[in-house]
């Protein structure tokens, strides 16, 4: 789960880290009032999307040539025109793709005086299972373009978890940021903050860039992005309650009721199966054969009927699907419950799209049965490469 950034410094700030002054508004009749209630003289006007490159992405409606969703201001008339500008108006960035998000909230933020900008990040270390800062002193870029082109600029602190961020980690961190005098003393509290923030939300990843040294020698958190493990979040409800549903696509939010691993793509097969693995196989052999996934959806090993079909629901929810491939190894998850599953669905929201079904496992030949004496128009296939060149034969033809 994700969460905007004035929330995500919200929470930071709660652990006593350093961030600027800010008010967050829903309405442009909260403008003036927030910039007033702020030091000045310079204030930031963001737009807060859940994603990244807001500075130099582009309003659809306010042309190519207009700024874009981070705009310093100089004066609270300056935070009020921006304002009307971004509020309401579809951002795209290099994160949203060309359809853009709508940016529905500001976080109007007092101005920073910025002598050097660095990247730091927490996130999950899998290859030595462990929580890991990830810094750079090149901050404010895009942190994959430095790690393409000069990566020996970016350095990975790997922390023990019986011992938490040490002297001797906060040293690493702060020799990789080229850290001196104040901003060096700023470093022996921060680092372990954002650990101790990091461990005790069960954040996936925590990313401050740019975090910022000041010209009067301080760190500060100039930005902060924090996604949450989902299966965590039944111990934070404080954490739940931060949740902008607008944010996220619709047929995910139906997904998470029914406790489906369901992530939306850009393509025009939609895919059922039970297991990741064999759904990154399905994804893959669609592409091979010349089309593209609509969607990844994993129902699990132990789905029963309803939950299967509110996984077919949500898939001919989309428009973009032209065709649907079902992809089921029977285990735990037994065949005639998949078969009863998908039936039930079809039965209700209708079949407007061609349909290739491939069961193999416990009760194969159930399934089997209960598809082939449904009466719906379902192509059944004997294997997983039999079943990708029919369901693709069938959108082009």
């Amino acid at each position: 789960m994700n969460i905007h950034e004035y929330q995500a410094k919200a929470l930071l700030k709660g652990f006593g880290a350093p961030v600027a002054q800010g008010v967050p508004v829903l309405k442009i009749e909260e403008v003036e009032a927030a910039a007033k209630s702020l030091p000045g003289p310079l204030y930031v006007v963001k737009s807060q999307i859940h994603a990244g490159g807001r500075g130099k992405g582009k309003f659809k409606e306010l042309g190519p040539d207009a700024k874009g969703g981070v705009r310093l201001a100089k004066s609270i008339d300056e935070v009020v025109a921006f304002a009307k500008e971004m509020l309401g108006n579809t951002l795209v960035t290099a994160q949203t793709g060309p359809a853009g998000k709508q940016v529905n909230r500001l976080y109007i933020e007092d101005g920073a005086d910025i002598d050097r900008e660095l990247y730091c990040s927490l996130l999950v270390d899998r290859s030595v299972g462990r929580v890991a800062f990830v810094v750079s002193t090149e901050g404010g870029m895009d942190i994959e373009a430095v790690a393409h082109d000069t990566p020996e600029k970016i350095h990975t602190i790997a922390i023990d978890p019986a011992t938490g961020v040490t002297a001797e980690d906060v040293a690493k961190i702060s020799k990789a940021l080229e850290l001196t005098g104040a901003a060096a003393e700023d470093a022996k509290s921060l680092f372990p903050i954002l650990y101790k923030a990091f461990a005790e939300k069960d954040m996936a990843l925590l990313e401050i860039n740019p975090l910022i040294v000041m010209k009067n020698g301080h760190l500060r958190v100039l930005d902060a992005k924090v996604s949450f493990d989902g299966n965590a979040l039944f111990r934070h409800d404080d954490v739940k309650a931060l949740r902008d549903e607008t944010e996220e696509d619709a047929k995910e939010i139906e997904a998470s009721k029914w406790d489906l691993a369901y992530v939306a793509l850009d393509g025009n097969i939609g895919c059922m199966v039970n297991g990741a693995g064999l759904a990154m196989a399905t994804m893959d052999i669609i592409k091979l054969y010349g089309k593209e996934p609509a969607n990844f959806c994993d129902v699990g090993g132990g789905a029963g009927k309803e939950k299967v079909a509110a996984a077919f629901k949500i898939i001919t929810a989309d428009p973009k699907v032209e065709g649907i491939l079902v992809n089921i190894f029977g285990g735990i998850m037994k065949c005639d419950v998949i078969a009863e599953g998908v039936v039930a669905a079809v039965q209700e929201v209708g079949l407007k799209v061609p349909l290739v079904v491939r069961l193999e496992g416990t009760n194969v030949e159930l399934g089997k049965k209960i598809l082939n004496e449904s009466g719906l128009a379902i192509t059944a296939a004997d294997d997983l490469d039999d079943a990708a060149k029919k369901i693709v034969a069938a959108i082009k033809g």
